[in-house]
């Protein structure tokens, strides 16, 4: 049993009446129960595991933790508050956005596409990537690019529509709308954005079409794209996304280890 885990049954021993704890040691990994708390999540970390830092609701950092959790790839997660960055993270990447990726060898990855592809090109069982598919790959990759481009910036302005007072949201709507008929135009007679079956192009643009939907539920429930209501409602539920959307709290540095995912 290494130290961590010698620490906090110790803690767990002292902390109280009617406590049970259970530690199942094997090298790097154990768990504990304690007064009916699963703290599994907090298992020791392998000395080379990467460092993720993440945000639960960004959607830059959503589908970083979506791809990262398809390919079975454990981090540490380290959950932040934005307006309240830690110095590791700005040490890392002195833009300040999450994601970022911290590998061990000291190479940092700061942008959520380069993290998905990183995790995708060590394991991709159901190839997202479709890298045989040179073409197939291409209408991915611009697919992905109108949404970081021209939609982001027209949800940025629909969902904030106060800091933009040159039109009224509905305008902002409106140009995001343009997209969205491009992804209903390519879900007909198909379930999936691209290649007829779930690919990167997905994972990548559903953050941020959530968002977009959850600005006005009601209108977006009622609007014209039945064929993109029912993609994203089946995303939603996915054993995927439900995986990834866990709460943790706001990390400080000497904080046992998060893994992710659990």
């Amino acid at each position: 049993m290494n130290n961590r885990a010698v620490l906090l049954f110790i803690l767990a021993c002292c902390a109280g009446i009617g406590r049970w704890c259970t530690i199942l040691s094997g090298g790097a990994c154990f768990s504990i129960h304690y007064n009916g708390l699963n703290l599994s999540k907090y298992r020791t970390m392998p000395n080379d595991s990467p460092v993720l830092y993440s945000f639960r609701r960004c959607p830059y950092a959503m589908r970083a933790r979506m791809a990262l959790s398809y390919s079975g790839i454990r981090v540490e997660l380290r959950e932040v508050v934005l307006r309240d960055m830690p110095a590791t993270l700005l040490g890392c990447s002195p833009k300040g956005t999450v994601p970022v990726l911290l590998l061990k060898d000291g190479r940092v990855i700061d942008e959520s596409l380069d993290i998905m592809r990183w995790a995708l090109a060590a394991r991709d069982p159901d190839h997202w990537l479709l890298v045989d598919a040179a073409t197939q790959l291409a209408d991915i990759n611009g697919l992905v690019d109108r949404n970081d481009q021209y939609f982001k910036q027209q949800l940025d302005r629909y969902k904030y529509a106060e800091r933009y007072p040159e039109q009224p949201a509905a305008e902002y709507r409106r140009a995001g709308e343009l997209f969205l008929q491009q992804l209903e135009q390519r879900l007909a007679g198909a379930a999936w954005l691209c290649a007829g079956r779930m690919t990167l192009a997905d994972v990548a643009i559903f953050p941020f079409v959530r968002q977009f939907a959850f600005v006005d539920k009601p209108w977006f429930d009622a609007a014209p794209y039945p064929r993109l209501q029912a993609w994203l409602d089946g995303l939603l539920v996915s054993a995927l996304f439900q995986g990834v959307m866990q709460k943790y709290p706001q990390w400080h540095e000497g904080d046992v280890p998060t893994v992710f995912p659990d």
